[in-house]
């Protein structure tokens, strides 16, 4: 057994690969605008349909996102690396709507509007927009953990160890919202 690890040291186990994210993200530390930009560009998307999922419009939802990437710029210095970088982005999307949410805004006006507005392309065709803005809308309405949960895992798309990394609790409370948002949605809806 130890012929076979003949000359094996920590220091002859390669590094794995740096991705692109990862190379972007140390450039933009090191004040490489480019790289933020190109970072931005990259999860802009993603950060605008998270912020509309849980805000149900689209005008709240691009203030929202345009805040994220503020506090990204200003907290991307802090970023260890710890968790995946979209990780990290969702986790400060989620800050944002929550300090959105304490702020008191206006969104009940705009929830009509949500059903006349499709954020990807990934949502069901034959879905009836009335029954789909019922549902988000009930959805928004869940306490802050299980619609957290809920809207990771179904709208985002996300496992339940990613939407526990994000939420920064432990896989099986995930599980333990999203079963008891499902409960109270049953006898919402």
């Amino acid at each position: 057994m130890q012929a076979n690890l003949v000359g094996l040291t920590a220091a002859s186990i390669p590094d794995p690969p740096v991705t692109f994210t990862e190379a972007l993200v140390r450039r933009a530390q090191n004040g490489d605008g480019e790289a933020f930009a190109e970072l931005i560009e990259e999860q802009y998307d993603r950060i605008y349909r998270t912020a509309w999922r849980w805000c149900g419009n689209g005008h709240d939802a691009e203030d929202i996102a345009q805040d994220v990437c503020v506090r990204i710029g200003q907290a991307i210095h802090g970023f260890d690396g710890r968790s995946a970088f979209s990780s990290w982005v969702y986790r400060i999307t989620l800050n944002m709507v929550r300090d959105w949410q304490r702020a008191g805004q206006r969104r009940s006006a705009h929830a009509d509007a949500y059903a006349e507005i499709v954020p990807t392309a990934e949502a069901p065709a034959q879905e009836d927009a009335a029954t789909g803005s019922q549902l988000w809308s009930a959805v928004r309405s869940l306490p802050d953990k299980q619609r957290d949960a809920v809207l990771l895992v179904y709208a985002e798309g996300l496992s339940h160890a990613e939407a526990a990394a994000i939420m920064g609790i432990k896989e099986p409370t995930v599980s333990f919202h999203v079963h008891e948002a499902r409960k109270t949605l049953r006898g919402l809806l």
